[in-house]
């Protein structure tokens, strides 16, 4: 039996020799989706040079510089998310993407906005964690003049040439966790909000929709004054120790953004009774597994590290062909929501 010809693999794919022909020896670009119609007939056919129409189904492909700026460089979730996003990058099939991820420890918003636009010199795209700021909006109006779209991730920023924005439902995220400590507390009593920083607009969202639940449906409870941490364990350690020297009457505890390993730090060193204080929060590094383990921590309300990534980069990719429009695209992911009972050790 003779092998099959080029014109047999363009009649197979139900295209022209002569687009059998631009990918095999890549003269020219195709759509993925055609590429990928050749590949799919070449092996139902046995077509010989099947794995060198491989290689130039990946030479065709559009090739991508995405950079992301990440916070907390010590922090374990944000390690997480690094490592999500890579293995999302090299996931993708339409487009290969070289992806780098750079961490910025110090969060003001002179150190970001100068970042990105460091960055955004070789990035095709960049998407960011931040703050929210004027500085921070301000470079980004500079990047999508220059053509480089900026999508902020997990916390929406009020930039309005920012190019998207890929995260929770954060107004969800704030009711659900104030439904876990009202209907779990068990008797009313006081419950504290703790926050990062007010300039995350995803922790103040939530703060505001926590204490709507609880003005709404657990009016019985007595919702503090909101605690700033500075996303410090040791600072969340420091005021939760006092919180339980202080407040006898103390039912539950909001840890919305970074400090949940000095949350239960503190809540180790406590006596038998108090363990009934009910913890709700939105991380989801390794502290938090082992803290929803113990039985420490009630719920843990967090963003999906398999999909986030995922729903970002298409995001990104989509905004590179899209640089002419004003339209800023959206995304939002359902939280996942774990507590003793489900999590995966």
């Amino acid at each position: 039996m003779n092998r099959p010809t080029i014109a047999d693999l363009a009649n197979a794919a139900g295209v022209s020799v002569s687009t059998v022909n631009r990918l095999l020896h890549g003269t020219g670009a195709l759509r993925p989706q055609t590429a990928d119609l050749i590949l799919s007939a070449a092996q139902q056919i046995g077509f010989r040079s099947s794995g060198p129409l491989h290689e130039r189904r990946r030479d065709n492909l559009p090739h991508r510089h995405l950079s992301f700026l990440m916070q907390q460089s010590h922090r374990p979730l944000c390690r997480i998310w690094a490592e999500a996003l890579l293995g999302a990058c090299a996931r993708r099939t339409d487009a290969v993407i070289e992806p780098d991820v750079l961490f910025e420890d110090d969060p003001s918003p002179e150190a970001v906005a100068a970042n990105l636009l460091k960055i955004g010199g070789s990035a095709d795209a960049i998407a960011v964690i931040s703050a929210d700021h004027p500085l921070v909006g301000q470079a980004i109006d500079e990047l999508r003049v220059k053509g480089v779209p900026v999508i902020a991730y997990v916390t929406d920023l009020s930039a309005a040439r920012r190019a998207g924005f890929v995260g929770t439902d954060n107004w969800k995220a704030g009711r659900t966790a104030a439904w876990f400590i009202s209907q779990t507390s068990g008797r009313p009593g006081k419950v504290f909000p703790l926050i990062g920083s007010n300039r995350y607009q995803f922790q103040d969202i939530s703060d505001a929709s926590f204490r709507s639940y609880m003005r709404e449906h657990a009016p019985e409870f007595h919702v503090s004054e909101t605690l700033l941490t500075h996303e410090a364990p040791k600072n969340a350690y420091a005021i939760v120790r006092r919180l339980i020297a202080e407040e006898p009457e103390l039912r539950g505890i909001f840890v919305n953004g970074g400090g949940i390993s000095g949350v239960l730090r503190a809540m180790r060193e406590l006596a038998v009774e108090h363990c009934k204080i009910r913890i709700v929060c939105r991380d989801i590094g390794p502290e938090t597994r082992k803290g929803l383990s113990e039985g420490l921590i009630t719920a843990s309300l967090c963003h999906p590290v398999d999909r986030m990534p995922e729903e970002l980069i298409d995001v990104m990719l989509r905004m590179i062909e899209r640089t002419d429009t004003r339209l800023i695209e959206q995304r939002i992911v359902p939280f996942e929501i774990l507590t003793p009972e489900s999590i995966w050790t």
